[in-house]
């Protein structure tokens, strides 16, 4: 199989390419300096030049690849990512670049589309679980997620297997999302928005991107990828303290909440996300089930390095 990745070289990406190759694929895949193209071609991909605002160009890249994925994004870092205003040119990403890829595998007759999207955008659901049967509902900055996944939809309807995999919050060592709490943790707070008590779901980034080569082999539609097990805030934060040796980490204060506006709404939803359907249709099950045992992870690889 011949697989075109753009995002190849960010968090799910770098760790999805070597998926790809061990699996026996031929994999090219977007790389935007020198560096990360020597990368790719560590990793065994055949690295590929192209502005994915440029249809055009896109449909030349693409052409003769039997699936095409797509994991590209821009998320801002650090408290950036709190607003709004940040988030532009990952909009542009999740608008413009998905539309291209998607119609350029139409054009060239790829059977394969599959779309990052953004499993946060689900509502508030306080205690029940969530699956993909229930409509999202997107604040304003990440509107551009219903963009993607409409991308992945047009695919279907072309007679193509459109793929939409809704990730919960990633985290891992390498996550600067991650090393956020972490450091912040250890200064006697958590970032983390919404009440104590509600849910946050979560997905440890190598499951992600083992996921991501599962879902070539499942039906079009739209699949929910998260842990076995989603956390209360207050729970989970606690474990992480725990796990640093830290004493137990203050939420912020509401009125944060409310000064954030649409960003702290999203974010703090309670959204205990199951992935029954994408267990159903594959073999995956992620090695790190929950925030019990990706945590002790996290203390471990990163933890003693930012005492």
């Amino acid at each position: 199989m011949k697989i075109f990745v753009a995002g190849a070289t960010g968090v799910i990406g770098r760790r999805l390419v070597p998926l790809l190759v061990a699996s026996g694929a031929s994999v090219s895949a977007v790389a935007r300096t020198n560096p990360k193209a020597a990368q790719l071609k560590k990793q065994g991909a055949t690295p590929v030049r192209v502005d994915l605002f440029d249809p055009a160009a896109v449909e030349a890249a693409v052409s003769g690849h039997d699936a095409v994925i797509n994991v590209a994004t821009k998320i801002p870092t650090g408290f950036r990512s709190f607003l709004p205003s940040s988030f532009a040119e990952n909009i542009r990403i999740r608008t413009e670049a998905s539309q291209n890829l998607a119609l350029a595998a139409i054009n060239t007759r790829a059977r394969t589309f599959i779309q990052e999207s953004f499993a946060p955008v689900y509502p508030d659901r306080g205690e029940e679980w969530i699956d993909e049967s229930v409509p999202i509902q997107p604040a304003s900055y990440v509107q551009s997620v219903a963009d993607a996944e409409s991308a992945a939809a047009e695919f279907t309807k072309s007679g193509g297997s459109g793929i939409v995999l809704r990730f919960s919050f990633f985290y891992g060592p390498d996550s600067p999302h991650t090393q956020l709490m972490v450091n912040s943790v250890r200064r006697g707070f958590t970032p983390a928005l919404g009440a104590a008590d509600s849910f946050m779901s979560s997905i440890w980034l190598d499951d992600a991107a083992s996921a991501v080569c599962a879902a070539l082999s499942v039906p079009a539609g739209t699949y929910n990828i998260t842990d076995d097990t989603p956390m209360r805030r207050r729970e989970a934060f606690d474990l992480l303290a725990t796990e640093l040796g830290a004493k137990r980490p203050r939420l912020l204060p509401r009125w944060v909440s409310r000064a954030m506006g649409s960003v702290a709404e999203t974010l703090g939803r309670s959204q205990r996300i199951s992935n029954a359907k994408f267990r159903q249709a594959t073999h995956w099950v992620p090695k790190v089930p929950s925030l019990h045992a990706g945590w002790k992870l996290v203390a471990k690889e990163i933890g003693s390095n930012s005492r």
